[in-house]
């Protein structure tokens, strides 16, 4: 059974009206984007990278399926160019949180590997927020590196 299907306009549809505030909270969560203007900036970062939707050139959208072919999470990524190399980069990639811990996203990165293989691709890169440390864990454990690492410490009451 395979892991990833193509995603059809009402899941994507589904996904935008949830990734885009979630989007925005992780902004927010890692200190890049004032709340107050966190979901608009997460909108306009979407409408520029996707005019056409789903429908985008070049970008991938994929249902995550259980073996009995249902919807539990999705995987999105866009064929792009790193140092001189085409490559796979991954921009999201969720469980359902009532489906997670249960190797969907394991076998979504399999079947991505395979897909990417299949593209000629020279690999996958992703972003991963400092704060979420179940995905860098899974990442780790799928044999991503960190390629560079932004670190930040506030300072109370300073420059407000």
């Amino acid at each position: 059974m395979p892991a990833l299907r193509p995603m059809t306009e009402l899941e994507y549809a589904a996904w935008l009206e949830e990734s885009i505030p979630a989007y925005a909270a992780d902004k927010v969560a890692s200190g890049q984007w004032p709340a107050e203007d966190a979901v608009a900036l997460a909108r306009k970062e979407n409408d520029e990278m996707l005019p056409q939707g789903l429908q985008t050139p070049d970008h991938h959208f994929y249902a995550i399926v259980d073996a009995h072919a249902v919807a539990v999470g999705m995987l999105w990524f866009a064929v792009t160019t790193k140092a001189n190399a085409r490559i796979a980069y991954v921009y999201d990639v969720s469980v359902k949180p009532d489906r997670q811990r249960e190797g969907h996203a394991t076998r979504a990165f399999m079947a991505l590997e395979d897909d990417v293989r299949r593209r000629g691709l020279a690999g996958i890169a992703l972003h991963v927020f400092g704060h979420n440390a179940g995905a860098r864990a899974l990442y780790a454990r799928l044999g991503f590196e960190p390629t560079n690492i932004s670190m930040f410490k506030p300072l109370s009451g300073e420059g407000v």
